[in-house]
């Protein structure tokens, strides 16, 4: 299979490395000095990570060509309703994922569960609740997608929770039984992932949590990924190319 790399930093050369790897054959490579239409040109699908500010034009583009594109890029999802619309007006092809690392999406399922466990002890205020992310001090946004799919995963079992608060700085969890739904972001180093889904109480505290070692099984699953939707049609997501 051809596929176009759209955004060549550390994730795109591990990317690449799969491809090569799985026996498939870089078709073009995007960055600050390619465009992206000449990347597309001769490819069968396109794994597009790069920034919130060009992810949609970038999808626009292999649309257009009819290339399907797996998007990695996060920060963009309060345009996702103009997305699917573009790709379903277009009749493209589209998955897209905050995380497809294969244990990251085991992890929200976890956190479904213990979410369902801990709902009403979150609702009589006998815990307090908290996500919590770090990652390195390049990452753009925050909090990180995987952080919303988390905090996306907790309210389909508790939809009673407000919206957290946001906070970007690192700070422990109020031991007050009161206390506010606070989903902080840390940047520091060259964190790869981590994520946390934590709930106190006066007595103790339960955390569950991923942790990313490296940026090879986000990489695997962007291709695994790819290979699924090339000559499919529709707006996907990682729950449909994991799904039965």
């Amino acid at each position: 299979m051809k596929i176009a790399l759209i955004g060549y930093g550390k994730m795109g050369k591990q990317i690449e490395k799969i491809c090569l790897e799985r026996n498939h054959q870089i078709s073009g490579i995007a960055n600050e000095n390619n465009e992206v239409e000449n990347a597309i040109s001769a490819a069968d699908v396109a794994i597009e990570f790069t920034n919130p500010n060009s992810v949609v034009s970038n999808i626009e583009k292999c649309v257009i060509k009819n290339i399907p594109i797996v998007v990695g890029t996060t920060g963009w999802y309060d345009r996702i309703t103009e997305v699917k619309e573009i790709v379903q007006n277009k009749n493209g092809s589209l998955l897209y994922a905050s995380n497809f690392s294969i244990g990251a999406n085991l992890f929200f399922e976890m956190s479904k569960k213990v979410s369902e466990l801990m709902k009403r002890f979150v609702q009589d205020n006998s815990y307090s609740i908290a996500i919590e992310e770090t990652h390195h001090i390049h990452k753009l946004d925050a909090p990180s997608g995987t952080a919303i799919s988390l905090l996306n995963a907790v309210k389909s079992e508790m939809s009673f929770l407000p919206e957290p608060l946001q906070q970007n700085i690192n700070y422990e969890i109020s031991k007050d039984k009161n206390s506010e739904f606070i989903l902080r972001s840390i940047r520091k180093g060259e964190v790869t992932g981590e994520h946390k889904l934590i709930f106190q109480s006066e007595n103790d505290r339960i955390e569950i949590k991923h942790e990313a070692f490296n940026r090879k099984g986000f990489a695997l699953g962007a291709v695994l990924s790819a290979e699924w939707l090339h000559n499919k049609k529709g707006f996907y997501t990682m729950q449909d190319f994991l799904g039965p």
